[in-house]
């Protein structure tokens, strides 16, 4: 019998973590249908795992009493991040769920930005005094173990007036004497974040310092709360995603990929690929202006799709670098002229070695006069001399982008590598055929 109730134990284990690897592939329709045929426990389980998009999904079909009771699981810091999931007009029938303590928290929550260290932190954090011994810490922790706590890791030692005052891990306190003052113990030393700060930076500061949770302070040194790794792990995945949106030149999805309506999609898209079309257009005028060049040399006109995608793919190479430095904090603002410094040698070098394989292609090609004509010689010069001037444009303008948006106040991401293609395939172009003109003049032009 008990090898039975094992065995069903272990069955409904596995059909909790089983939806839960298919809940992104079910409709909403099956999703809702599952969750409801689930035992509570497991639906709690779950409820509290699935990201606030989907908990949102969720919750916005429900009875106001299965409303008030699956918000009532969640920390406060959780329920701020439903709110702003659902939209500020579900505002105040979310928090008329809550108990006055928890609407006060939430309430305190909403006031922080949802990307800054106020927004992700939770205010439910072991609270201990500096005066206490041990033996009266381990007590007080018993105490607030029992309660909705987010973090077990740290104890935070704070004065009467919520200053903070030094931290102590759980390990510390247990392996101290009973008598031992926590004063006596206690890391002054602490490190803590203001509450305006930037995710990136506090996922930052995350992953240098190996931590598991982080203090919020004002400029008072007065406690506000905690952010947790889990928190931040979140929050980074979803700056990470939202870069990567827009390196491909794509505005940043607000739901995952199969959740979002077609028209969303198309709405997303189609703002980028417009603007990377007029751009795109001056293209169009460039080579309308070297109209004479091309019906002199035809010839030129075949290798337009060898220069213009060299240029862009070197620039699309140096952009993505640079974004990504910036975002891990490799790369700061201040550096500009040393990735400058590095990107002209590293332009140089692959222009180079684009431009040798270009200038060989020619040269040693078997049919290269009947193709390119009795100055092929010139043409092949012309090709090597236009992929190294590109491709160093390139390299150096998908390098400084990023650079120059983040001084005047935009996302570096934006220069996405669609952006910086388009721009080098405009300013290639006038490159290419200048080149052309000086180096084919007496001879095709």
């Amino acid at each position: 019998m008990d090898n039975n109730q094992t065995l069903d134990e272990t069955l409904d284990e596995n059909s909790v973590i089983s939806l839960t690897d298919q809940w992104s592939s079910l409709t909403p329709d099956e999703r809702r249908e599952k969750f409801k045929e689930l035992p509570r426990t497991d639906a709690e389980e779950l409820f509290l795992n699935l990201p606030t998009h989907d908990q949102a999904e969720l919750i916005s079909e429900a009875s106001h009493l299965e409303k008030r009771s699956w918000v009532r699981l969640l920390a406060p810091d959780d329920v701020a991040d439903l709110i702003q999931e659902m939209g500020m007009d579900h505002k105040e029938d979310l928090l008329s769920l809550l108990d006055p303590q928890t609407k006060r928290e939430v309430i305190a929550l909403l006031a922080y930005a949802e990307d800054a260290a106020g927004g992700l932190m939770s205010t439910r954090f072991v609270r201990l005094r500096a005066e206490m011994t041990v033996d009266e810490a381990i007590s007080y922790l018993r105490i607030q173990a029992k309660t909705h706590v987010e973090s077990i890791y740290y104890a935070y030692v704070l004065d009467s007036e919520q200053h903070l005052a030094g931290v102590i891990s759980f390990r510390e306190i247990f392996s101290a004497a009973a008598g031992t003052k926590i004063s006596e113990i206690m890391q002054t030393e602490v490190l803590k974040v203001p509450p305006d700060m930037d995710q990136e930076e506090i996922g930052r500061i995350f992953s240098q310092h190996d931590l598991m949770a982080l203090p919020v302070v004002d400029e008072n040194n007065v406690m506000k709360g905690i952010v947790t790794f889990d928190d931040v792990a979140t929050a980074v995945q979803e700056e990470t995603t939202e870069d990567i949106h827009k390196l491909g030149g794509v505005e940043s999805l607000d739901a995952p990929y199969m959740k979002i309506s077609m028209f969303e999609m198309i709405k997303k898209r189609a703002g980028w690929l417009l603007v990377l079309f007029l751009g795109e257009m001056f293209t169009a005028t460039a080579m309308g202006y070297f109209q004479t060049e091309i019906e002199r040399a035809v010839v030129l006109a075949l290798f337009i799709p060898l220069i213009i995608s060299s240029g862009g793919n070197s620039g699309s190479q140096a952009s993505t670098l640079i974004i990504r430095a910036m975002a891990l904090g490799e790369v700061r603002l201040r550096d500009w002229w040393r990735v400058l410094g590095r990107e002209l040698m590293a332009g140089l070098a692959l222009g180079v070695c684009l431009g040798l394989v270009g200038l060989c292609r020619i040269l040693i090609w078997p049919t290269r006069e009947a193709l390119y004509g009795p100055h092929y010689v010139l043409v092949a010069v012309t090709v090597m001399i236009s992929l190294v001037g590109i491709v160093l444009w390139g390299t150096i303008s998908g390098s400084m982008l990023p650079f120059l948006l983040k001084k005047i106040g935009f996302d570096p991401a934006s220069a996405s590598a669609p952006a910086v293609a388009t721009l080098v395939d405009v300013t290639g172009l006038i490159i290419y055929f200048s080149v052309a003109s000086f180096v084919l003049h007496g001879a095709l032009l």
